[in-house]
């Protein structure tokens, strides 16, 4: 989440009377993330987040993510909800933006993350690619190996502005997917981008995920590998194997991973770091001074990148073969 277009409290209060939300009390910028502009509302009957879809966000994208969220919540799975509007719409418009309330979600993401809150993840990541079975709309990932070439070709120029030498390693980087990557796993939708700030928690407890705004189909292993890069590994560096066993342990007590997507762990997770270090080193170049958004360093996962490289197989995850 973060803030990249302002909203007039006067706009707000017309944009609210589409809605049965009762009275603005208050509001506020929330600064985390890099997609959207996001809100905190306080309202006489319940908070609320609003969420004003930037230029990065396809319109036409948007049925698929706020369709996706009512159909996990049916199936029982704990996520925000879009609010309709009095028409029956689930998006308006505000401040040039298309835009949409959604339901707010008790919890607090956590800065320290322990293995029993990452194997807790992995049964939460589970049950949604279970839940996500069935809905009717479909998003290719965008994001994914088709589309890392062409993000690639917009930051490289610049890229030696954050590493020298990025060139040639990024290149062979490409190359090499584009060779190895898997084509026939279980695929289905996937979150995209269950970092720890997309979790939810109170206490020790999965309140429920958030955050569905990359949310598509692809290989449902890869939103594995996602999360072991997100979640396990430590603030220097270091893989933290006690972590990743207990996530891969959580996720296959709901969905156990056939054996091609095992052998894929390692590709698969050489691929997810590129793809978030190559979307990062893109922010970074070019957010510009002065946006309510926190940026965030590519040079992490290109670390985490390198990492995967040396791994021979998915046992090196923690993952009991």
């Amino acid at each position: 989440m973060a803030v990249y277009t302002d909203i007039a409290e006067d706009d707000l209060k017309w944009f609210l009377t589409e809605y049965d939300t009762g009275t603005l009390l208050s509001y506020k910028g929330i600064a985390e993330g890099v997609e959207n502009s996001n809100f905190l509302l306080h309202t006489s009957k319940d908070p609320l987040i609003l969420t004003l879809y930037e230029k990065r966000v396809e319109k036409t994208d948007l049925p698929f993510f706020l369709g996706l969220m009512q159909h996990l919540s049916a199936r029982g799975l704990s996520c925000p909800l879009p609010l309709p509007r009095r028409d029956g719409a689930l998006l308006g418009s505000l401040s040039g933006r298309p835009a949409a309330l959604i339901s707010f979600l008790e919890g607090m993401w956590l800065r320290k993350p322990e293995a029993k809150h990452c194997r807790e993840v992995g049964r939460a990541l589970a049950e949604m690619h279970v839940a996500g079975d069935g809905f009717a709309l479909t998003r290719p990932n965008a994001l994914s190996i088709d589309g890392w070439r062409g993000l690639w070709e917009k930051s490289e120029d610049r890229a030696g502005e954050v590493e020298p030498g990025l060139q040639d390693e990024i290149r062979g980087e490409l190359d090499f997917l584009s060779t190895a990557w898997p084509k026939s796993l279980p695929a289905g939708v996937i979150h995209a981008d269950l970092f720890p700030d997309n979790v939810f928690f109170l206490g020790d407890q999965l309140s429920g995920l958030i955050d569905f705004y990359f949310a598509c189909n692809d290989l449902l292993s890869y939103d594995v590998s996602i999360c072991l890069n997100a979640w396990c590994f430590e603030k220097d560096g270091a893989y933290n194997i006690t972590k990743g066993t207990a996530m891969l342990e959580g996720y296959q007590s709901v969905r156990p991973l056939s054996g091609e997507e095992i052998a894929a762990l390692p590709v698969l997770s050489r691929g997810s770091a590129l793809r978030f270090f190559l979307t990062r080193l893109y922010d970074w170049l070019t957010t510009p001074e002065g946006a309510m958004v926190t940026k965030k360093d590519p040079l992490e996962y290109l670390r985490k990148l390198r990492f995967h490289r040396q791994i021979g197989s998915a046992a090196e995850y923690g993952l009991s073969l």
